[in-house]
């Protein structure tokens, strides 16, 4: 390896440090004390050039990247906090193989580290007018769609549960929509396609390319229908609905040009983003400590998906 030690960005230790273990990984304070380690170890592994600038160090919520160079080409290192949500990334950008999204150039499971396409990592579809967004997101739908995976989750294996914790409902969440949620999922479970979806696909997951214009990273797969997929595009960028003359009209408006774009059933989607607006409601007040401008979020954008 060569360049100088990572630096973990203080942001980024900040959102780590703290949080529990989850699917029998390490909690947060833990992980983050070995993970100038866990770099080191995997340039090693891979023989990287790491990027000697702090500044061009990048983070999600959940993983480091940092910029590097392997056999003399761009590319990045990309360090993730095990947490289950993130266990098959690899396995879907290596099915994937570029196609709609960045191309993994390798991984250690191990580590959960993996080697990545460089993109530009300060141009996101968040730069780009909403339905343009829209439009590319619907694109990107088709060209990710692929055969189920057999290691990764199904979506009807999760409903189940999504209906009692919807049944048992919050105080902070309307009754009506709990209850409409609980009775959606019955449906929604029953008869489901699956392919290998892309579940968090937002403006901020779609990075600009050199060898394509738009591509996504993050995958958080799931076997799933597209349609499950739709709803990040609903609560994203939530300022410029609430900047609109109606958040309905508009948040409709960002529904309908995704579905087109992909070819998707609209109404299908719709409810689908009901539940998980719902779901990430729930999820608010369970936390034990609700950011109650992301609840407002979700109860808004939930009630612009009823009839």
């Amino acid at each position: 390896m060569s360049g100088l030690p990572v630096t973990i960005p203080p942001a980024f230790f900040a959102k780590v440090d703290g949080r529990p273990a989850e699917g029998g990984g390490p909690d947060g304070t833990t992980w983050l004390a070995s993970l100038p380690r866990l770099v080191e170890e995997s340039a090693d592994l891979w023989q990287l050039e790491l990027d000697d600038d702090p500044s061009a160090t990048r983070h999600g919520e959940c993983a480091l990247v940092v910029p590097c160079r392997r056999d003399g080409e761009p590319a990045v290192l990309k360090v993730t906090w095990p947490h289950p949500e993130a266990k098959y990334e690899h396995l879907a950008l290596r099915t994937w193989d570029g196609t709609g999204a960045v191309r993994l150039l390798a991984a250690d499971p191990g580590r959960w580290a993996m080697v990545l396409e460089r993109l530009h990592g300060d141009t996101s579809l968040e730069t780009v007018p909403i339905l343009d967004a829209c439009e590319v997101i619907g694109g990107l739908f088709r060209r990710l769609d692929a055969p189920p995976m057999a290691r990764v989750t199904n979506l009807p294996d999760e409903c189940g549960r999504w209906r009692e914790l919807c049944r048992a409902g919050s105080p902070q969440v309307p009754r009506r929509m709990t209850q409409q949620a609980a009775s959606l999922l019955g449906d929604l479970a029953e008869g489901s396609r699956a392919d290998l979806v892309h579940q968090d696909l937002h403006f901020a997951n779609v990075l600009a390319g050199d060898r394509e214009p738009w591509l996504a990273i993050d995958p958080k797969p799931i076997n799933a229908r597209w349609e499950f997929a739709v709803a990040p595009v609903i609560w994203n960028r939530w300022d410029e609905a609430l900047r609109a003359t109606s958040v309905r009209a508009h948040l409709r408006a960002r529904l309908g040009v995704l579905c087109e774009s992909a070819g998707l059933d609209e109404d299908l989607a719709r409810h689908w983003s009901f539940v998980r607006l719902v779901l990430n409601a729930l999820g608010e007040w369970l936390s034990g400590a609700p950011d109650q401008s992301a609840l407002s979020c979700y109860l808004t954008a939930a009630k612009a998906m009823q009839e």
